[in-house]
């Protein structure tokens, strides 16, 4: 995934959810429908979360230092938990508590009335774009797996909080145009209260899918099986290392990944040949695995049982 169409996407995002902020706002002073509040806001978690995206990616660029000697790939992840939050208590636990004020104090929409209903058509049409764009964008590295494989899978943060994110501000806006829509036509504001209530709900359901897949990341995950057997397909393909005896690896970013293995050498070998035979192999590992930033390799002899 490059980082080139995860800024393309984080970028569209940001743009139509700042638009559609604005126009909601306009809507809720227009009309207090407590569904277009929950909207509003929500469209400002979006935004606050984008930006979160684009400056995680821009500090994780930062060069290595002695005392971060792997670099800051990780900053990438720890921002897109801080979305995770953010979706969580500004966007879910915000419109539950609007929700939970309206259905105890409903009121229906008397004036503007079709201010809401514009908006919300409108902002559907500006979020399916940008989702357009991330599906794009994610179509380009998700390969034969999966929607939900792809999310849980990638290594990469930005397009999976933005696929998310986009299918829950589409899904958000559904139900707020059903609640206010059966607010219009039976004059009963709990539908609108109801409305805000299924939007709570929603973010904090995909909040809380985003903090654990990011919390995986965060922890640290392992190369997917394909890359792993690439590795060592790369280590054993001289005749210096006939095996690798055990190894591990790890995401330190997105991009960038630490191999750490004790490979088989030959009994007979002396250290210079031991040294060229780790050299080459590295140089294999880094040709079949570019993202393979730091290689580790423990020469040992392969003991055998009996």
């Amino acid at each position: 995934m490059s980082a080139e169409g995860s800024t393309k996407a984080v970028l569209t995002a940001l743009a139509a959810n700042l638009g559609i902020a604005v126009t909601k706002f306009v809507a809720f002073a227009l009309t207090g429908s407590s569904s277009m509040l929950a909207e509003a806001i929500h469209s400002v978690a979006d935004s606050s979360n984008q930006a979160l995206l684009l400056i995680g990616g821009k500090r994780a660029g930062r060069r290595a230092t002695e005392e971060h000697p792997f670099g800051y790939g990780r900053e990438r992840y720890i921002y897109a938990f801080l979305v995770a939050i953010v979706l969580f208590s500004l966007g879910g636990m915000f419109a539950l508590y609007e929700a939970w004020h309206k259905i105890r104090d409903p009121h229906s929409i008397d004036e503007w009335q079709w201010v809401p209903i514009a908006v919300l058509l409108v902002a559907i049409a500006l979020e399916g774009t940008a989702l357009r764009t991330a599906v794009k964008e994610s179509n380009r590295s998700r390969g034969r797996s999966s929607w939900v494989q792809f999310v849980r899978r990638s290594k990469s943060p930005e397009l999976p909080v933005i696929l998310l994110e986009d299918t829950g501000a589409l899904a958000g806006l559904v139900f707020a145009l059903a609640g206010v829509s059966l607010t219009l036509i039976t004059g009963d504001g709990v539908w609108d209260g109801i409305g805000t209530a299924a939007i709570g709900v929603l973010l904090a359901a995909i909040a809380i899918v985003l903090a654990t897949e990011v919390k995986s990341l965060l922890v640290g995950e392992s190369a997917g099986p394909e890359q792993v057997r690439l590795i060592r397909a790369a280590i054993t393909e001289g005749r210096d290392v006939p095996s690798v005896i055990h190894m591990r690896t790890m995401h330190v970013g997105p991009d960038e990944l630490l191999v750490a293995a004790k490979i088989a050498v030959d009994l007979q070998d002396d250290a210079r040949e031991v040294a060229d035979a780790i050299n080459d192999a590295e140089a294999r590992i880094r040709a079949a695995l570019p993202i393979a930033r730091w290689i580790y390799l423990e020469p040992d002899v392969l003991r055998t049982k009996g």
